[in-house]
């Protein structure tokens, strides 16, 4: 079985291939992430790393200052129209343009910005299958040199429905048609740890850990037959709307991008996820153990 949306993913082969095309653009979407102090993870934008060694000729994105709302209080919130626009145009996107991202973290930053980008209109974009870990582990072509893409012109036109927010989550909890799909680690989901206010996961939720979806090897998204069979297993293939969280809707990026993937196509993104929802008191939560989850 091969995937729905093959042209959601390149392999590593291909984009070594085609490094010299004139309308590739290639962004780096890492992202450290490191112990916080008094507990949780702080989240640092790996620029160093890219200058000292990057997939030659990519550009480098920070996802704090670039990518994120800064106007809003929580990390990672969808900037504005304009600001992503202006963002995407600086790294030559626009146009007759085809888009390649890669991360170090089991694609969920690179699958992040592919959501932003469709989110706003732009369909000429993909995934690296096993990213930087990927590409690294077979020896590829590195470089240091800073690209100087041309600048382009990004027209960001919002299409509706790809996010939405804790009244739209709450209005779905317990709804036959929507499948609440919790990212995060079956340790999280169970409530036996938590970085966020209070411990466990929205309720109705199921479980389906944003590791769990990529070979823990090359990092790669698992076999088409293989996800697929993973994902229906908690009814998320035959929900007629699928909406994913996480703690800031990273990993949440990924599991939807694996919906995509397989051929889902009414799929959402809580943006707040519950660095929101656990910070209101009236927005219910459960927890469970592990053996009641994926």
């Amino acid at each position: 079985m091969t995937y729905a949306n093959p042209h959601f993913l390149v392999d590593t082969d291909w984009l070594e291939a085609h490094l010299g095309d004139a309308g590739l653009r290639v962004i780096d979407c890492r992202i450290d992430m490191l112990p916080a102090e008094g507990g949780g993870l702080r989240f640092v934008p790996a620029t160093k790393a890219w200058k000292e060694e990057h997939i030659p000729g990519a550009t480098f994105v920070d996802f704090n200052e670039d990518l994120s709302d800064r106007d809003h209080t929580l990390l990672f919130m969808l900037p504005a129209a304009q600001q992503f626009g202006e963002v995407m145009s600086r790294h030559g996107v626009g146009d007759g343009t085809r888009v390649v991202l890669y991360d170090g973290f089991m694609n969920a930053w690179a699958a992040r910005l592919w959501w932003m980008l469709r989110t706003y209109g732009f369909d000429e974009v993909a995934v690296l299958n096993g990213g930087w870990h990927k590409w690294k582990k077979e020896g590829r072509q590195t470089s240091s040199e800073v690209p100087q893409p041309p600048i382009a012109k990004f027209e960001a036109i919002r299409r509706r429905d790809c996010f939405v927010t804790s009244q739209e989550v709450l209005r779905g909890i317990g709804d036959p048609e929507t499948c609440l799909v919790d990212a995060l680690t079956p340790d999280h989901y169970a409530g036996q740890i938590s970085f966020y206010t209070r411990p466990g996961h929205i309720k109705s939720a199921v479980n389906v850990p944003f590791v769990s979806v990529v070979d823990p090897e090359t990092q790669a998204y698992l076999p088409a037959d293989v996800l697929r069979s993973q994902l229906a297993s908690v009814g998320a293939t035959a929900a007629p709307r699928v909406v994913t969280y996480c703690g800031s809707g990273i990993a949440a990026s990924s599991i939807a991008f694996a919906l995509a993937l397989v051929g889902h196509d009414d799929i959402a993104i809580y943006d707040g996820s519950l660095s929101e929802w656990t910070a209101d008191p009236s927005m219910p939560m459960e927890t469970a153990s592990p053996q009641e989850t994926l």
